[in-house]
């Protein structure tokens, strides 16, 4: 079997996978796993612009654009009527890290990419450590959370 063949079926199998995932998430795991997606992603961008391997500055920008459509959808997941200053403070954060991508993916910048990691980690510890209680309020076991 061909490495393209092979990477053509490990891919279909990747993508059927995450569908399933999706499918089965509550609303609290879909974030996560939005969460998870663009810190994925920054992990890679940043290792294009620390490694520089052959045609890096087109994977980074890919990679940035990328995440930066992420962070824009969890910005869009807020509701800042029910949410008050806790969604309006996030909404403005994500604001920020937005613009932070952008200026990492003008400027090849590290150091932007390190610190839009660094909050959306934090954020993500925060998401996890409230999903036990989301899940009771949904009526749903806590034992999915990870």
């Amino acid at each position: 079997m061909s490495g393209y063949a092979r990477n053509s079926k490990l891919a279909a199998y990747q993508s059927i996978s995450a569908h399933a995932s999706v499918a089965g998430a509550d609303p609290h795991r879909l974030v996560l796993m939005l969460m998870d997606g663009a810190l994925e992603r920054l992990a890679l961008a940043r290792s294009c612009l620390e490694q520089r391997p052959r045609g890096y500055l087109g994977r980074k920008a890919q990679l940035l654009s990328q995440c930066m459509r992420i962070v824009g959808e969890l910005r869009g997941t807020l509701n800042t009527a029910q949410g008050g200053e806790l969604a309006s403070n996030l909404s403005d954060l994500y604001e920020y890290m937005l613009r932070r991508l952008l200026r990492a993916n003008v400027d090849n910048n590290v150091a932007c990419i390190a610190e839009v990691q660094s909050l959306l980690g934090d954020i993500r510890s925060a998401w996890i450590a409230i999903g036990p209680e989301v899940r009771a309020s949904q009526g749903r076991p806590a034992s999915g959370t990870r």
